[in-house]
């Protein structure tokens, strides 16, 4: 038997079986065929497209005998991939644009594709759409397709899916693959711009807020966006970013008023207006307080009006400072027989309830008349020799006094308040401080008060560089206040024999003058008595 290879009607010998052996023929065939099933069966390996033609095999015994064999050969192609344009289409275009480009490789015989948007296949319209399609010979004998989709899109063609369909055949019977989905950029005019205002709802002076211009156009036209006084009716020209948003980061009751966008295209040179939109930003003004500086002698009354400005309705409320309580709800305050404890801080509140968060307050400080206030005091401290040491004295008054201290040393002042100072002195602990201690003295033009600060040396403290300790407040006082050296456990003891002494030494007083009180010689009759009388009345 021999096997010929038909091609273009001419066959050509490629393989000899004699007495059930083979033997292939010099060619492209020489390496790739085989006999099998005891010579009946003639086996060719890696297939190629060009192996697609007619094979015969011719019998030469007993009779000559020709069967011809078909063979075809089938590839399924790669996954289709799919390039959208990159450079969008305009809806004005007069004919139709390139949309995409689908690709399938490596398939034989070759793929049909199919175009689909948003699930519908496409076919050719004349002016419409348009499918061109080309394929290329590999050198494998394989194919690769490539389609063309062109179309003329509309706007509502924005948010179109396309996608193209491969189709091909197997032995197996018919297949398809599918490329991914893809989004063409449509650029069209726009028919309406109009305004938002984040954040939406009531605004406060403070509160950051975004005017944006928006439009139905694609790409957005260029913005520009004007505002009118509603006072003065004025118009204002504002430039936002490129993005059509005008940021206010901190808004104020100046930016109120109409806003208005406009949009122009700067390819049809048509321009479009937003209807106006009122943004109103509510605002409370500084406060003011009468009076500015308030003050009163001890006893005496004080009325507090406090006053603001706003676009809406406003709620005010007196707290005292340094407690938080709320003294009283309205814009006075009445104070009456002021004491010196009355003195400082009250705080008055501005309140718009209709606009949460926007709320003034202003701080005033009351002063009373009178002599200075000694408002910390010191307790007894153990030092060592040598020791730096920190003393700290505050006093408060109306006028705000001033301090002194009686041992030399570097003294700083801080004001604590607009009635109160607090000196701190740095002295070295020396034995004359010890013995007699240091007296902080304020005073203004009412008068004067004083702090003595006694110090202790302890026994078990030994140094032979200066030390910093602070003398830090621990007790309030309101007059003048004297800190004395605390007696040591052992003057319990010498006390005792003191008050025994002293009472002794009256027993003998007492028995001398009884003595001579008997003898006479002491004039305490009734005529003593009586000159003693008279001597006192003159």
């Amino acid at each position: 038997m021999d096997w010929f290879s038909v091609h273009k009607e001419k066959p050509t010998l490629i393989f000899r079986v004699r007495k059930g052996q083979g033997q292939s023929e010099p060619g492209e065939y020489q390496h790739r065929l085989s006999l099998q099933d005891r010579g009946t069966t003639l086996a060719l390996t890696h297939i190629t497209p060009h192996d697609e033609r007619i094979f015969l095999c011719q019998g030469k015994r007993p009779l000559s005998q020709e069967h011809r064999i078909q063979l075809r050969v089938y590839k399924a192609p790669e996954e289709p991939t799919i390039l959208v344009n990159p450079l969008g289409i305009s809806v004005n275009s007069k004919e139709p644009v390139e949309v995409a480009t689908c690709v399938g490789r490596n398939g034989y015989p070759i793929p049909q594709v199919i175009w689909y948007k948003n699930g519908h296949s496409l076919k050719e319209e004349k002016n419409r759409v348009h499918i061109q399609s080309s394929q290329i010979v590999e050198s494998s004998g394989l194919y690769t397709l490539e389609s063309v989709l062109k179309a003329q899109l509309a706007k509502e063609d924005k948010d179109a899916q396309f996608y193209c369909e491969l189709n091909y055949r197997l032995p197996s019977g018919n297949h398809m693959k599918e490329s991914q989905e893809v989004t063409v950029q449509v650029f069209y005019p726009a028919e309406k711009v109009w305004l938002e205002v984040e954040p939406a709802g009531m605004l406060k002076e403070g509160d950051r807020v975004e005017i944006r211009c928006l439009a139905d156009g694609n790409p957005p036209p260029h913005f520009t966006i004007s505002k009118q006084n509603l006072s003065t009716k004025e118009i204002e020209e504002m430039t936002p970013e490129d993005t059509g948003t005008l940021v206010l980061e901190s808004a104020q009751k100046e930016h109120s008023g109409l806003y208005q966008c406009q949009g122009l295209d700067l390819e049809t040179m048509a321009s479009l207006l937003s209807d106006q939109q009122e943004l109103l930003v509510n605002y409370v003004s500084d406060i003011w307080v009468s009076p500015a500086a308030p003050e009163s002698q001890e006893g005496g009354s004080l009325t507090l009006a406090c006053e603001a400005e706003s676009n809406q309705a406003v709620e005010f409320q007196w707290l005292r400072e340094k407690t938080g309580q709320v003294l009283e709800k309205g814009p006075v305050l009445q104070l009456h027989n002021l004491k010196r404890e009355a003195g400082g801080g009250y705080r008055c509140v501005a309140t718009v309830p209709s606009v949460p968060g926007l709320n003034r307050t202003r701080l005033v400080h009351v002063a009373i008349f009178g002599s200075p206030w000694m408002t910390l005091k010191e307790r007894k401290m153990w030092v060592s020799e040598n020791a730096v040491l920190n003393l700290s004295c505050e006093a408060s008054g109306h006028p705000r006094p001033t301090i002194s201290w009686s041992v030399e040393g570097t003294a700083q002042e801080q004001d604590q308040d607009p009635l109160s100072v607090l000196s701190v002195l740095s002295v070295l602990v020396t034995p004359e401080l010890l013995e007699t201690g240091a007296v902080c003295l304020a005073s203004n033009s009412l008068g004067r008060n004083s702090t003595t600060i006694f110090l202790e040396l302890a026994d078990s403290s030994r140094s032979t560089g200066p030390r910093v300790s602070t003398a830090s407040p621990s007790v309030r006082a309101n007059s003048t206040s004297t800190e004395k050296k605390l007696p040591e456990p052992e003057s319990k003891g010498v006390a005792i024999v003191a008050v025994t002494v002293c009472v002794l030494v009256l027993a003998v007083l007492g028995a001398v003058l009884y003595f001579f009180y008997k003898k006479g010689k002491l004039p305490c009759g009734r005529s003593g008595k009586q000159e003693m009388e008279r001597n006192t009345s003159i």
